[in-house]
């Protein structure tokens, strides 16, 4: 989908930087997509915390597994 988005030249210099795209388009695509990520993983960590996803490992089962 397009869209136009007005950002200040310092706002998207500094968003190419981070993201290391050189197009504006692709750059505006990552941190919105990473934005979106973040925002759901929030999500789901308050669900987790308030009880209302039931997770069936403890944080110890969690790091054997990432070992």
């Amino acid at each position: 989908m397009r869209i136009t988005v007005d950002l200040d030249e310092s706002t998207l210099k500094e968003l190419l930087r981070i993201t290391g795209e050189r197009k504006k388009s692709p750059a505006v695509a990552t941190a919105v997509t990473e934005y979106v990520k973040r925002c759901r993983a929030r999500e789901l960590g308050r669900l987790l915390r308030e009880g209302a996803i039931d997770y069936p490992l403890s944080n110890d089962h969690i790091e054997q597994q990432d070992r």
